[in-house]
């Protein structure tokens, strides 16, 4: 049941009385959210850019100055697992670096092959940024995946294969892993909400259905936080 706070906004009861920032790669990524929910002292809306770059710096700049007590991402992602229908929305469970590394003699190594980096140092755990977090906001009972970002979009085959059998993921985005560092470093909760657009590797864009996935994603966000099913 949505509560009806003092200001007029309603919310779910799980994040009534919160400081939420919901963040994406784009602005068309939440055009349907913010017809629903509007910007005010409770939430706010804030596009980081595309990349984990651009995301990285913008999620830590946010979380320093706003101090929120949740951020939500939602966008679209590509998905590795062709038995799953496109449009379909998914949370993030955990996030693998996937381009962070060398490819030495047609074999790709990360950072944990190489060694530059302990699998368990903070705030990896096992190689992997997870969400401590999403039992706490997963009020929908969504699929929760293992995501894999990358600042290259996976096309080539051999990639695919790579990246499938070292790390099996789901999904791919170009952000998330910035997510899911920063809230980890910083001790903040997140949730990550995915549209799934496209399958990877498919480059035929007619075959993708980004404005369903877009949308999906978004009425997810409206129902988790407003408890309003659109």
């Amino acid at each position: 049941m949505p509560l009806e706070l003092s200001n007029g906004i309603s919310f779910s009861r799980n994040f009534a009385f919160m400081n939420i920032i919901v963040v994406s790669a784009t602005e068309m990524e939440v055009e349907l959210a913010k017809v629903h929910i509007k910007d005010s002292s409770s939430i706010a809306f804030h596009i980081t850019g595309v990349g984990m770059l651009a995301a990285a710096v913008s999620l830590t700049k946010l979380a320093l100055t706003n101090k929120p007590d949740l951020i939500i991402q939602v966008g679209i992602a590509g998905c590795f697992d062709t038995s799953i229908e496109l449009g379909k929305v998914v949370l993030v469970k955990e996030e693998v670096l996937g381009d962070t590394g060398v490819e030495e003699n047609g074999e790709w190594k990360d950072l944990f092959h190489t060694k530059f980096i302990a699998p368990d140092e903070a705030p990896f755990s096992n190689g992997r940024l997870v969400n401590q977090h999403l039992s706490n906001y997963n009020n929908l009972q969504l699929p929760a995946v293992t995501a894999l970002t990358v600042n290259e979009i996976t096309t080539r085959t051999e990639r695919i294969a790579q990246l499938k059998a070292l790390y099996n993921p789901t999904i791919e985005s170009m952000e998330g892993a910035a997510l899911h560092y920063v809230g980890n470093d910083l001790n903040i909760p997140y949730l990550q909400i995915r549209g799934l657009s496209n399958y990877i590797g498919e480059r035929d864009k007619s075959k993708w259905l980004i404005k369903q996935a877009v949308e999906n994603a978004n009425k997810v966000l409206i129902e988790t936080v407003l408890g309003i099913k659109l």
